[in-house]
């Protein structure tokens, strides 16, 4: 029988707890029948649950060469790519709507998620396991000390929701860190009403300093003698600006470079 060792490089951590697996899978929400791809199975605690439901057209995305033996040993059934999925051309290989789901390796969960956004009109929800101090910073609103750069980025997108925190010692190995379960759901926003580019860097910009008032910040893009900081919105800090604000803010940012 083929057997899996968790590998310290891919960042892996098996889930062993069914129930929280069964949750997780219950978590995703579809109104009919979906294709779902499931990233990182390892030895396909999760899979069992999203097999069970006839709605899901399944396929799995590992890495892992023992993973992907196991699965084909244990889920003969299973569409099973043995690949990265960072590397993945997610367009040519579904080119319809795609649900994804998945325990992430923490080490690129970010990673995941910027993919996630370069094909957000072809995926509407990803729920998955992450680190809890990484959903938390995901879901915080504007005001919150954990609000930042992927908190503004992801939800210019898709609507976050916090579903339950997850135990170290539900998984073989356990990890130094709590998780937690998220689900993002593409929201109704198409375009940005700015420039989609600057808007990533202005708030890159923002939070790099996150101390400072937008004012301060921002100097790296536009000179301190210019007009534009003249508005009390340049008092604040970064933490303090919702989505709307940041999408603003970069109009003003470009109108001032061209001047």
């Amino acid at each position: 029988m083929t057997q899996v060792r968790a590998k310290k490089y891919l960042g892996q951590h098996f889930l062993k707890d069914l129930e929280v697996a069964r949750r997780i899978a219950e978590s995703l929400e579809l109104s009919g029948p979906a294709t779902v791809l499931e990233i990182g199975p390892g030895t396909g605690v999760l899979t069992q649950f999203l097999l069970q439901n006839p709605n899901i057209d399944l396929t799995a995305v590992e890495v892992d060469w023992e993973s992907v033996a196991y699965l084909h040993t244990h889920f003969p059934q299973l569409k099973v790519i043995e690949a990265d999925f960072l590397k993945m051309d997610l367009k040519s290989l579904f080119p319809d709507k795609l649900y994804l789901i998945g325990n992430l390796p923490y080490n690129i969960s970010s990673q995941i998620f910027f993919k996630m956004l370069e094909n957000r009109d072809r995926i509407p929800q990803l729920v998955c396991m992450i680190q809890k101090e990484v959903a938390e910073r995901m879901a915080a609103v504007h005001g919150n000390k954990t609000y930042g750069i992927l908190s503004v980025l992801m939800q210019a997108f898709y609507s976050i929701d916090y579903l339950f925190t997850v135990h170290e010692h539900v998984f073989d190995p356990p990890p130094k860190v709590k998780s937690a379960v998220i689900r993002l759901t593409r929201n109704e926003v198409n375009e940005l009403g700015c420039n989609e580019q600057l808007f990533k860097t202005v708030v890159k910009t923002a939070f790099n300093q996150r101390r400072k008032t937008m004012r301060n910040s921002l100097k790296p893009l536009v000179e301190k003698d210019n007009p534009m900081y003249a508005d009390p919105l340049f008092d604040k800090r970064p933490e303090q600006l919702d989505v709307a604000a940041f999408i603003d803010l970069t109009n003003r940012v470009e109108r001032a470079m061209r001047t």
